[in-house]
C-alpha cells in the first residue's frame, strides 16, 4: 500500500501537479482545531506520539536498516520492513474506519 503510494505521488510530481500550489513555501498550520490543538501539546509535553507517527518512524528507520544490510541481515532487515508496513498499513486502516 506504501509502495502504492509512493508510486502516484511521484507520477504526480512528474506531472507537475504539485507546481504552485495555495499556500507553497509557507509554514503549515498543523494546530487544527482547539480539541487537536491541546491534545497535540499533551502529547509532546509527554514525549508521546501516536502509533501511526511511531509506526512511520520505525518503517523509515527499517528503510535505512535494508539498505544498509547485506547478505542473511539485508533479508532479517526486508523481512522487518515488510512487517512493519504491514502494521502501518492496517493502522492507516483502522484510523480511516474509526477517526
Amino acid at each position: 500500500m506504501i509502495d502504492l503510494i509512493d508510486i502516484q505521488i511521484a507520477k504526480a510530481q512528474a506531472e507537475g501537479q504539485f507546481e504552485d500550489l495555495p499556500g507553497a513555501g509557507k509554514p503549515l498550520d498543523l494546530a487544527g482545531d482547539a480539541q487537536d490543538a491541546v491534545l497535540a501539546r499533551m502529547l509532546k509535553e509527554a514525549g508521546a506520539s501516536s502509533p501511526l507517527v511511531e509506526l512511520k518512524r520505525q518503517v523509515d528507520e527499517a528503510e535505512v536498516a535494508v539498505k544498509a544490510a547485506n547478505g542473511a541481515a539485508r533479508d532479517a532487515a526486508v523481512a522487518r520492513l515488510s512487517e512493519l508496513r504491514v502494521k502501518l498499513a492496517l493502522e492507516i486502516e483502522a484510523v480511516g474506519k474509526y477517526g
